[in-house]
């Protein structure tokens, strides 16, 4: 059962999850994203326009986290689909941090006036999380000092683990947020960010 409540809502995922999504390989998922955009729904509304990350719980690491960092936002900006369940027409501005080991989605409409919020428990994710992110150590590495051919078989790694949590992410919001697989792995690679601890 999911908790929705009428303009403001909030949303919590302590509910159990009915199912799971199998991981499946990056390439196919990639090729059925626009085909599994949700129907029926203006996208120009259906949207975020801005995301921010809350400076209290971001950490500034390195330089390659930071280009990761900021590439997610800027892809994210020019293409993304979002659409909360029961709140007020979009677009939205979405506030992402990270407390007491949960995620929090703040939404609010474009003109900063709060939609309401979408909590997740940050648990299922953790082994994702810290995999990626020693895989992401690894591929920076390579890139600097690897042959090509491990450098390849390096982000295969990465990219499996980074759709595996895009899924996965996806699954956790399923009730509270339609989105779609681009736009998952999009947050999922700022979850990765919110994450790192200094």
């Amino acid at each position: 059962m999911r908790t929705l409540f009428p303009y403001p809502f909030v949303s919590t995922d302590d509910e159990p999850q009915s199912r799971l999504i199998r991981p499946r390989s990056l390439d196919v998922a990639m090729a059925d994203s626009e085909q599994n955009k949700p129907v029926g729904h203006d996208k120009s509304k259906s949207r975020l326009i801005d995301i921010l990350l809350d400076e209290q719980t971001l950490v500034h690491t390195n330089a390659d986290i930071e280009h990761e960092r900021k590439v997610a936002i800027f892809d994210l900006l020019q293409d993304n689909y979002f659409a909360p369940v029961g709140a007020p027409i979009g677009p939205y501005v979405l506030r992402l941090s990270t407390a007491e080991n949960r995620l929090l989605f703040d939404i609010r409409q474009e003109n900063h006036r709060a939609v309401g919020q979408v909590v997740l428990s940050l648990s299922p994710f953790r082994r994702l999380v810290k995999d990626y992110l020693l895989m992401c150590e690894s591929y920076y590495d390579a890139i600097r000092r690897a042959s090509p051919i491990q450098i390849e078989t390096i982000d295969m790694g990465r990219r499996a683990l980074h759709n595996e949590g895009s899924q996965l992410l996806i699954e956790r919001l399923n009730g509270k947020v339609e989105t779609d697989f681009d736009t998952a792995r999009r947050l999922f690679t700022l979850l990765c960010v919110l994450h790192i601890r200094g």
